[in-house]
């Protein structure tokens, strides 16, 4: 990855900091991105740490629902690495509540931040892929993007917007040397439940059982590091007993319809 240029938002915490640090390990020039500029200097620091070289680190403050500032963002990547081979589009926010008990405020939040915020960038980012002939899109959905769960109903239909979108604009796409892939996580040990919005908009604040007891980031990490190395267009990732629900789901809705429902 020496010669790629990858760029990760939500790169602050989570999936985002253990897929830049595993990308540094290998290399890649870096433009980490999220809200948290301290944070992301922090990771910036870790992949230095990791053996990358200071000036193929680009710490880029982004807030995905501004959506003026993406192209001037998109030329200041440009401007310092030239090219843009990957963009993980990993931004988002989870949510913690009953449909009857959420704000309709969160559910908007929940579409600018995991629908319309990935939706912005990869538009900004597509025309240079377009023009150069080559370039990798990814996603981080959910399983979520394809299972629907209690207490979830604005994240569960964020996500499967996320993953319609994507898989369409690879049916567009692909022809022209441009790659599109969808990662999908199950339970994965991160802050995703602390942070998520409560009814009220609100943090929830709590660890959930499920993330506590899910993948570790790493072998996350490890896992989409090599789903895109490999170029595929799905990469499903986790242990637990939600990836069987994405099987479930393929070969018998009404049965995972029961198993969620009890």
């Amino acid at each position: 990855m020496s010669s790629q240029t990858v760029w990760i938002t939500g790169a602050s915490s989570g999936i985002g900091e253990a897929l830049a640090l595993r990308y540094a390990m290998d290399g890649a020039s870096l433009v980490l991105s999220a809200r948290r500029k301290e944070e992301l200097e922090r990771v910036a620091g870790l992949c230095r740490d990791a053996g990358l070289p200071a000036d193929q680190v680009l710490v880029l403050p982004l807030d995905v629902t501004d959506w003026e500032s993406l192209p001037g963002a998109v030329q200041s990547v440009l401007h310092t690495f030239g090219t843009i081979d990957l963009l993980v589009n990993n931004a988002g926010v989870s949510q913690r509540s009953l449909c009857e008990d959420t704000d309709m405020a969160v559910y908007q939040k929940l579409m600018d931040v995991d629908v319309m915020g990935q939706i912005a960038l990869t538009k900004a980012v597509l025309p240079h892929m377009q023009e150069r002939g080559s370039g990798h899109l990814a996603v981080t959905a959910s399983v979520a993007g394809k299972v629907g769960v209690p207490q979830r109903t604005g994240y569960c239909a964020a996500k499967h917007a996320v993953m319609g979108f994507f898989d369409a604009l690879r049916a567009e796409v692909e022809g022209q040397g441009i790659d599109v892939s969808t990662i999908v996580p199950g339970f994965i040990r991160t802050d995703i439940s602390r942070n998520a919005l409560a009814g009220d908009g609100s943090a929830f604040g709590k660890l959930d059982d499920n993330i506590a007891g899910g993948m570790d980031v790493t072998e996350c990490a490890e896992v989409v590091f090599k789903g895109l190395n490999a170029k595929k267009r799905e990469i499903p990732v986790g242990k637990g007993k939600e990836m069987a629900a994405l099987w479930i789901k393929r070969v018998s809705p009404e049965a995972l319809f029961r198993i969620i429902r009890s």
